[in-house]
């Protein structure tokens, strides 16, 4: 076999690998589904507190930082063909590390904590990334640890949905989460907590939001 021949050869072996490997990330690219929508429930916060940065465990101005486990929660807002989403503004809120809403509609007798904020927003960035540091959301009567989740972009929104935790017993129960029908879906909002890398946060999960096609239209136009 001459050295042409045997270059040829490896050139198409080298262009095989190549479609091989394009495929296979379309494949991936292919199975995003959209991030179904949930209910905003009743305790978005009636007024919005004065810190409401990304950072729910320490207000300004206070000495001390939330009770509960410090996580961080990140992820990237994507389209379905898993392109980067940016400017989306991002809300969440959730109940404190006793777990009560900073919310006058929550009267139960559990405590309130003054160093927690309740409630944070960040704007996703360039490449659709966004995060916040808060406390691990525990469960109450009724539902499974859970964060309320706002999504507004341009022409759109806000849409809403949940954030939930693997391997919480209570997500069996949970009416909200057992409602979607679709396994996928139902599983894109569920979130391993592991260990963090980040200095002053104990707990850490990835939450990729992927917004539907619809919506997106007008965001881009």
């Amino acid at each position: 076999m001459n050295e042409f021949s045997t270059a040829r050869r490896r050139l198409a072996g080298a262009a095989a690998i190549a479609i091989t490997q394009l495929a296979g990330v379309k494949g991936a690219l292919a199975e995003l589904v959209a991030t179904p929508a949930q209910m905003r429930g009743p305790f978005y916060p009636v007024t919005l507190p004065l810190d409401r940065d990304n950072d729910l465990v320490k207000i300004a101005g206070g000495n001390g930082l939330a009770h509960g486990t410090i996580t961080d929660v990140a992820g990237r807002i994507l389209d379905t063909d898993g392109r980067p989403v940016a400017g989306v503004k991002i809300e969440i809120w959730q109940v404190n590390g006793y777990g009560r809403y900073h919310h006058p509609g929550d009267d139960s007798d559990l405590p309130l904590d003054p160093n927690f904020q309740g409630f944070g927003e960040t704007v996703s960035n360039d490449d659709g990334g966004y995060r916040f540091r808060t406390v691990k959301p525990i469960a109450y009567p009724g539902r499974a640890p859970h964060i309320h989740f706002a999504l507004t972009g341009r022409g759109f929104g806000p849409f809403y949905t949940q954030m939930y935790l693997a391997g919480a017993p209570e997500n069996a129960g949970d009416f909200l989460l057992r409602g979607i029908s679709d396994r996928k879906a139902r599983e894109a909002l569920i979130v391993a907590l592991e260990r963090s890398p980040n200095a002053g946060s104990e707990l850490a999960g990835r939450f990729d939001v992927v917004l539907g096609s619809a919506m997106l239209s007008r965001h881009r136009a």
